[in-house]
C-alpha cells in the first residue's frame, strides 16, 4: 500500500534546478530566449526565425515529408515530425499564438499639428493605454506598394535609429485627469506617435511654402530609406512596439524582462522543445497561431481551417485510407499560454491556493474563461491525470491555476479552437507579472523547466 501524502504543494522550480549542470544549461536557454525576444517584435519576425531555425533542423516545405512545415501569410505556422506509430494512433500537439498587444498606425496615420508630424494609432489587444505613452517605441511593418514590392520596415531597434514616443500631459495641467476614471482619461484617440519636429527648407518665394513641411520632411525621410510614399501606407501593416532589447531584471538576473511574452515565451519553449525530441513515439505537430489577442479571427487566426487543412493533407501523405476525424479525436494538446502570476503588490484580486506562482514551473489552467467558466475549454480530469503521471515521473515542476477570483476577470486561449475536433486539451504556459504591458517579466527557471516539460509530452 502506497504512503498516503497528506499535504500538497507545488515545487520550487529553483530548487528543483539547483544543481550545476542544470544552472549552466538554464543560463544557456536564457540568453537564447533574451536574443528572440529582442529580435521578434512582431508575429513576422517571429516566423522568419521559426522557419530559420526548422530549416537548419531539415523540416522541408512538403507535407509528405516526415519532418514538414507549412506557413500561412508569414504568421501562421504548421510544424508536423512523423512518429514511430502510425498517425491514426494519435499525436501530440503544442499550440501557441505569436501576436501580442501593441499600437497599430492607421491606414492614414500621418499628420501635422503644432508644427510636429504625428501618427495616429489604433490599439490591438488588451492594453492599459497609460503604459504606452512617454516610453521609446519602435515602428516594425510590411509596406506592401501597388507594384506589389514588399518593403520590411524597422526604425528604433538600432542603438544609431531614432526612436519614437507618445507625449503626455505634465503633473502641473493634471488636476482634470487625476479625478477621471483611467477609462476616461486616457483615450485611445490621443495615442498618437511622435515622428519629428523639423520642417523641409522653406522656398524664397512664400507663395511655394511647402503645405504641412514637418510632415513632409518626415516623409521625405522615408521615401529615401525605403522607397515609400504616403499612399503606400494604405497597404501597410506598421506597428509600434517598444524599443530596445530584453533584459535580465534582478541583481540576481533571475527574471526575464521584456516585450510579447505573452506569448512569445510559449513559442519559443514549443519550439525549443520540438527541436530537441527528433525521434517520437507519437507525431508530434506544433501550431503557432496570429489573432488571439484580438478573438483568434481572420485567415491566420485559430478559428480559421489552416489546421485542419494541414492535417487532411498530413493524413493522405502519412496513412492514406485513415478517416481525418478518428486522428483528431485521438489527438492530445496542450495549448501553451501565458498565466498571471500573483503579484505581491496586488494580492486581492487573487486566490492564493489556486494562483500560478513565479519560480513554480509551468501552470496548467483546467479551465479559463470569466465568471461561471464561460467560453472555456474544461480539461478532462482522465487528461489531467495522465499529465501528472508524466511530469511528475521527469522530476518536472509545474502547478495548477486560475486567472483571479471567481469574479475578478478572466480571459481565454486557442484551447476551445482544438477541443471542438474532439481531442484532449489544457492550458499551459509559465507565470508571467505585469501581462499585456510593454515590459512583461517572467522567470528564468520557469522557462526552463517550460521548455523541459514540452519536451516530455511531445516525445511520450
Amino acid at each position: 500500500m502506497s504512503k498516503l501524502q497528506l499535504e500538497y504543494e507545488p515545487k520550487s522550480a529553483w530548487e528543483a534546478y539547483a544543481a550545476k549542470k542544470h544552472v549552466k544549461t538554464m543560463d544557456a536557454l536564457a540568453a537564447d530566449y533574451l536574443k528572440f525576444l529582442s529580435e521578434c517584435k512582431t508575429e513576422r519576425l517571429v516566423m522568419d526565425y521559426v522557419r530559420a531555425k526548422v530549416e537548419a533542423a531539415g523540416f522541408v516545405d512538403d507535407l509528405k515529408a516526415p519532418q514538414a512545415y507549412r506557413f500561412n501569410r508569414n504568421k501562421t505556422c504548421f510544424l508536423a515530425r512523423k512518429g514511430r506509430r502510425p498517425l491514426s494512433d494519435g499525436f501530440r500537439l503544442v499550440g501557441a499564438h505569436a501576436d501580442c498587444p501593441r499600437l497599430d498606425l492607421k491606414q492614414r496615420p500621418l499628420y501635422e499639428d503644432l508644427d510636429i508630424c504625428l501618427a495616429k494609432t489604433h490599439y490591438y489587444g488588451g492594453i492599459r493605454k497609460y503604459q504606452w505613452l512617454t516610453i521609446p517605441l519602435a515602428l516594425h511593418g510590411t509596406v506592401v506598394k501597388k507594384s506589389g514590392e514588399a518593403v520590411s520596415v524597422c526604425i528604433g531597434e538600432d542603438a544609431k535609429d531614432p526612436v519614437f514616443t507618445i507625449t503626455d500631459l505634465l503633473p502641473h495641467l493634471a488636476y482634470k485627469e487625476v479625478t477621471k476614471k483611467v477609462e476616461d482619461a486616457f483615450e485611445a484617440e490621443k495615442l498618437n506617435v511622435v515622428l519629428g519636429q523639423s520642417p523641409v527648407p522653406a522656398a524664397k518665394d512664400d507663395e511655394d511654402k511647402a503645405k504641412e513641411p514637418v510632415k513632409r520632411k518626415v516623409l521625405e525621410i522615408l521615401h529615401k530609406r525605403y522607397g515609400i510614399e504616403e499612399a503606400d501606407f494604405l497597404s501597410a501593416e506598421m506597428q509600434a512596439v517598444p524599443a530596445g532589447p530584453a533584459r535580465y531584471v534582478g541583481l540576481d538576473e533571475s527574471m526575464i524582462g521584456g516585450y510579447g511574452q505573452d506569448d512569445r515565451s510559449s513559442v519559443f519553449c514549443a519550439l525549443e522543445a520540438l527541436l530537441a525530441e527528433p525521434e517520437p513515439e507519437y507525431c508530434q505537430v506544433v501550431l503557432f497561431w496570429d489573432k488571439e489577442e484580438i478573438g483568434s479571427e481572420g485567415a491566420t487566426g485559430a478559428k480559421s481551417y489552416f489546421f485542419e487543412y494541414c492535417m487532411e493533407e498530413l493524413v493522405d501523405a502519412w496513412e492514406p485510407g485513415a478517416r481525418l476525424s478518428s486522428v483528431l479525436m485521438n489527438g492530445s494538446a496542450l495549448s501553451a499560454d501565458v498565466s498571471a502570476a500573483m503579484d505581491p503588490d496586488h494580492k486581492d484580486v487573487y486566490e492564493p491556493l489556486n494562483a500560478a506562482r513565479l519560480g513554480y514551473g509551468p501552470c496548467f489552467n483546467k479551465f479559463t474563461g470569466h465568471r461561471g467558466k464561460v467560453g472555456a475549454n474544461d480539461a478532462h480530469p482522465d487528461f489531467i491525470g495522465w499529465l501528472r503521471s508524466i511530469f511528475d515521473g521527469a522530476g518536472i515542476p509545474w502547478h495548477m491555476s486560475e486567472l483571479g477570483k471567481v469574479d475578478a476577470g478572466g480571459g481565454g486561449t486557442v484551447a476551445k479552437f482544438l477541443a471542438v475536433y474532439g481531442m484532449d486539451v489544457i492550458d499551459v504556459g509559465v507565470p508571467v507579472l505585469s501581462m499585456h504591458s510593454p515590459f512583461e517579466l517572467s522567470a528564468k527557471a520557469d522557462i526552463y523547466a517550460c521548455v523541459l516539460a514540452f519536451r516530455e509530452f511531445l516525445k511520450r
